[in-house]
């Protein structure tokens, strides 16, 4: 019995050994078979992970999207480089920077305010791929639209500034065209307001490059937000897509934008030891291959840019209209004192006032003499008689109908007088003036010669008060004066008339710079609003 109870125990610890051993067995069996599957998956994991980078590889190297460059010195206008500069191109999300040009001048001319609520349609809130995930029926503030257009290019914000301010898209892109051409971008077309893919919105380097100045010259206030770096709404944190900001030294915005037709394209501005250049780069094949080409045209090229602003701020334009012009003029002479030493050309234009865009001055410029005293009044004056001296020869007025104006070689010192039984009366028309030129006296009376048949200068009759802005040793510079002050103010500059009229000091030209068409309050409030905006500002009495 003993005996069968040791068997027993004997049995029972073979077969615990036994089990033991099996599952011993099986153990390192299962590990080393995860051992060999782990060494599979890890085989293929690496294999597959090579695969797809070769295989990006090969889809960067295979995509070439057209490709365009160009660098522009933004002190003096120069071009320092350029490729393909004026080959139409697809702006991408460079259209939101146009969008963000609209929304500056409405909070310039104080329509909104930063805090203004807009209003969130279901086709803002449709909008895809990059968006803030806007709700319909609800509102944004004016400033959250910005830093979401600017940091996460949100084409949903996009869309609600567009609809809020040109109350549709479509619209809003017109309006976006509009302005495009009126600050020279004339190879681009905007058809919405985010930069999403679509055959006809056009644009060129070039175009992109004058944008991108002009922003900055106009609302330099809001142009800072293209700088931000971040932007937190509803508590998440978003970063800007422009990985130049911060890293490239000088560096200060402006924007990005891809899509799959337009390559990844960017718009630098840098301003640098007193240098400033915007840069703009189109067609990238990889964001980085992108930021490197700017990295390498900002490095190349920063040095060449000017230290000193020589270009004149951008100014809007549009292209000249016509008036209908009456069958018959009347003629006014402008007669001065024998001093030669002052001279004055007066341009003005024939356009009445608009909110349209301004042009850059194009205008038609006559000359006459004045006297060292105030020069001659602009504004309607009474009727002038013109009448024969003995010693003085005969002014002669001619009609744009028939012949040319007289210039006439000499002129008594004293002031004509008329002689009831033998004079002319010369009524002026308020609306259509023309001025008749007049050279200095000379010791002797020399006849009169014909000079060369110039149109009429117009002007416009308004109030008795002028705004001058500046005195300039260029026609043109006081013309772009003139334009820029009116693009910045134009609230109260539209249906003013901007003209120049030349004063010789000795052999000295100056051109003044000046708007025509105030009362003396309007006059004074005009040019308060024009010295807020940086602008040297007088009133003159007419």
């Amino acid at each position: 019995m003993a005996m069968m109870r040791m068997e027993a125990r004997n049995g029972l610890r073979y077969g615990v050994v036994s089990l033991a051993a099996i599952v011993a067995v099986l153990a390192i069996t299962s590990n080393a078979a995860d051992a060999r599957h782990h060494r599979y998956l890890r085989v293929h994991y690496v294999a597959a992970h090579h695969a797809a980078r070769v295989h990006h590889a090969a889809r960067v190297e295979d995509y070439s999207p057209p490709s365009a460059s160009i660098v522009v010195d933004g002190n003096t206008g120069q071009v320092l480089q350029a490729s393909n500069p004026d080959a139409p191109r697809h702006p991408a999300s460079l259209t939101k920077i146009m969008t963000l040009y609209m929304l500056f001048e409405h909070l310039d001319a104080g329509k909104i305010k930063l805090d203004t609520p807009l209003k969130i349609s279901e086709h803002a809130a449709d909008q895809d791929p990059t968006k803030l995930d806007l709700k319909p029926g609800q509102t944004i503030p004016v400033e959250d639209a910005i830093k979401g257009v600017v940091t996460r290019s949100a084409n949903d914000a996009a869309v609600v500034i567009a609809e809020n301010l040109g109350g549709s898209e479509d619209e809003f892109a017109k309006l976006m065209t509009q302005k495009a051409h009126a600050l020279g971008m004339s190879r681009t077309t905007y058809v919405n307001a985010s930069g999403l893919p679509d055959d006809d919105q056009i644009t060129t380097a070039r175009d992109q490059a004058l944008l991108g100045r002009a922003i900055q010259d106009r609302f330099p206030r809001y142009y800072k937000y293209f700088s931000l770096p971040a932007f937190v709404y509803h508590g998440v944190a978003i970063r800007n897509h422009d990985h130049l900001l911060g890293q490239v030294e000088g560096v200060d915005g402006i924007k990005t934008g891809f899509t799959r037709a337009s390559g990844f394209n960017l718009v630098t501005s840098v301003h640098r030891d007193g240098r400033y250049v915007v840069a703009v780069v189109l067609g990238g094949r990889s964001a980085f291959q992108r930021d490197a080409h700017m990295r390498e045209l900002i490095g190349a090229h920063i040095k060449e840019a000017s230290l000193q602003r020589t270009a004149p701020a951008i100014a809007e334009q549009t292209a000249p209209r016509e008036e209908p012009q009456p069958a018959a003029l009347t003629k006014a002479a402008m007669v001065s004192r024998a001093d030669p030493t002052p001279t004055a050309t007066v341009s003005t234009r024939a356009i009445t006032g608009s909110n349209d865009p301004i042009q850059p001055l194009l205008v038609k410029t006559v000359s006459y003499r004045i006297a060292a005293a105030p020069p001659a009044p602009l504004a309607p004056m009474p009727a002038l008689v013109a009448a024969p001296q003995p010693e003085a020869p005969r002014i002669v007025v001619a009609s744009a109908d028939t012949v040319p104006p007289v210039t006439i070689a000499a002129v008594k010192s004293d002031p004509i007088k008329p002689e009831p039984a033998k004079r002319e009366a010369i009524t002026p028309d308020i609306a259509k003036t023309e001025v008749a030129t007049v050279a200095p006296a000379s010791p002797e009376p020399a006849k009169a010669e014909p000079a060369k048949s110039e149109p009429p200068a117009q002007i416009r009759a308004h109030g008795g008060w002028l705004i001058q802005i500046g005195a300039y040793p260029g026609e043109d510079e006081a013309k772009q004066h003139l334009s820029a002050a009116q693009s910045k103010v134009h609230d109260k500059l539209a249906a003013a008339d901007p003209f120049t009229e030349r004063v010789l000091k000795g052999d000295k030209a100056l051109y003044r710079a000046r708007f025509a068409g105030f009362d003396k309050e309007t006059a004074d409030a005009t040019c308060k609003q024009l010295k807020r905006n940086d602008f040297d500002c007088i009133t003159v009495k007419n």
